[in-house]
Formats: structure tokens, C-alpha cells, sequence
């Protein structure tokens, strides 16, 4: 599993105003944790993953956008 880094940034800029702090807050991470996979692109682990699938249920988008199973 894995994040897909593109996507995830047009919905920063989309959703979020390019402003990390407050989407790492909906998503209910902290904003380092954010960072972290912007910058590295490999350290999104389950609270991550699972944050992003959660947004993306209860904003009716597809999460297989933003994760990528294999």
C-alpha cells in the first residue's frame, strides 16, 4: 500500500488551499506526519492511509486516487 503523491498534492491545492496544517488536521494527523510523506513520498503507514480513506468516504471521492494497493 502506498500514497499516491500527485493526487494527494491536487487535493491539498484543491481542498486545502495548499495548506498542509489544515489538512493534516481534517485527516487528524499531525502536520509533521504530512510532511513527511509530501517530502519522502514512502513513510505513509496505516494511521495515513487510513486517514485519507476515511476523507475520501465521507467526501464521496474514490480513494483508489490517493492509495494504491499493491
Amino acid at each position: 500500500m502506498g500514497i499516491n503523491i500527485e493526487a494527494l498534492t491536487r487535493l491539498l491545492n484543491d481542498r486545502f488551499e495548499g495548506n498542509q496544517a489544515k489538512m493534516a488536521r481534517v485527516l487528524g494527523i499531525s502536520r509533521h506526519q504530512l510532511n513527511e510523506v509530501f517530502k519522502s513520498g514512502k513513510c505513509a503507514g496505516k494511521k495515513i492511509i487510513g486517514s485519507v480513506i476515511k476523507y475520501c468516504d465521507i467526501n464521496e471521492l474514490d480513494f483508489h486516487e490517493y492509495i494504491f494497493l499493491s
